[in-house]
């Protein structure tokens, strides 16, 4: 199976013609197993390989703290990091996804590796808001 990193061909597309507004939507975060087949062709959240166990529940985290800027002609957004506390489970990717938008996707995420909690916070922290690193970011 395979998990690949970037925004989704869907989102992109729905992006321009308006269907999503990071302000003022319900974005959440899923994560899936080593098992899951996400990357540019997914168009909305699934259950299929999510992770499972104590302290997480199925759909995921809702996103907060949303913050959209521009800076040298780059628009981002950036998101307060989260985490799901006295969890035991094993992520290797996630999917952000727009709960007010029939679960349309947004991005993949792939850790890289397994990460895993096991009676501890499974935390996934968002790259410093700027052009450069932003996750979602349009421009330049």
């Amino acid at each position: 199976m395979s998990i690949i990193h970037g925004l989704t061909n869907s989102f992109k597309t729905q992006l321009l013609s308006g269907q999503h507004d990071l302000s003022s939507d319900v974005l959440k975060i899923a994560l899936y197993s080593s098992l899951a087949e996400l990357g540019p062709q997914t168009t909305a959240y699934s259950a299929t390989a999510e992770v499972t166990g104590t302290g997480y529940s199925a759909g995921g985290a809702t996103l907060s703290g949303a913050a959209i800027s521009i800076s040298n002609g780059v628009a981002f957004v950036d998101f307060s990091d989260v985490s799901w506390a006295n969890s035991s489970i094993t992520a290797r990717g996630a999917l952000i996804y727009n709960a007010s938008k029939s679960n349309k996707s947004v991005m993949v995420l792939n850790f890289g590796i397994d990460r895993a909690s096991s009676g501890s916070t499974f935390q996934v922290k968002f790259p410093t808001a700027n052009k450069d690193s932003a996750l979602i970011r349009i421009g330049g």
